[in-house]
């Protein structure tokens, strides 16, 4: 399987590696990126290199694909977007995104996940994206009805982090609704 790699005017979506271990790590250790992730704040080099394993496996498996987030300009890599939950037969996944708070407000994450949303609709044949955010993170929320995303409901204790249930909102994109 080759991995799908993706372009942008300012980015390159690339395979997460390795030698992204401590791009990765700086990224997911801070308690302001986490914060609405669903999962504590990572605290060792070796938790970034076991995530970064799942991503391959996933990728292999066919549930989910998590692109690295590169600056063309620099080679910097600053987050990852992608598919969690893919069902390619059930044709829907879901979207999920992080970026280095150095690089937040600059419309990356935007450009970042239209490039995904575009493949999914697009190469993968995907009819359905969801999102899933919790209802305090108003920068997620407003990049996803920016980009078109509807919100469906509220799920009751559906994300568990420091050891509480929080609620989320699920929001969605049909292929028929991207523009």
């Amino acid at each position: 399987m080759v991995f799908p790699e993706l372009q942008t005017d300012r980015l390159q979506l690339v395979q997460i590696e390795e030698k992204h271990t401590d791009s990765y790590f700086e990224i997911m250790s801070k308690d302001e990126v986490t914060k609405y992730y669903g999962m504590e704040s990572l605290k060792n080099l070796e938790d970034a290199s076991k995530i970064i394993d799942s991503f391959e496996r996933t990728y292999k498996s066919n549930r989910g694909i998590r692109w690295g987030i590169v600056l063309k300009e620099t080679g910097e890599f600053i987050g990852t977007a992608g598919l969690n939950n893919l069902s390619v037969p059930g044709k829907k996944a879901e979207i999920g995104y992080e970026l280095h708070p150095l690089h937040w407000n600059k419309g990356l994450t935007a450009e970042a996940v239209k490039e995904v949303l575009n493949y999914s609709f697009t190469e993968l044949g995907l009819f359905r994206m969801g999102a899933v955010t919790y209802p305090q993170n108003t920068s997620s929320i407003q990049l996803l009805n920016r980009l078109g995303f509807i919100e469906e409901g509220l799920l009751r204790g559906y994300l568990y982090q420091a050891d509480q249930s929080y609620d989320a909102l699920i929001f969605s994109l049909l292929r028929t609704e991207w523009k």
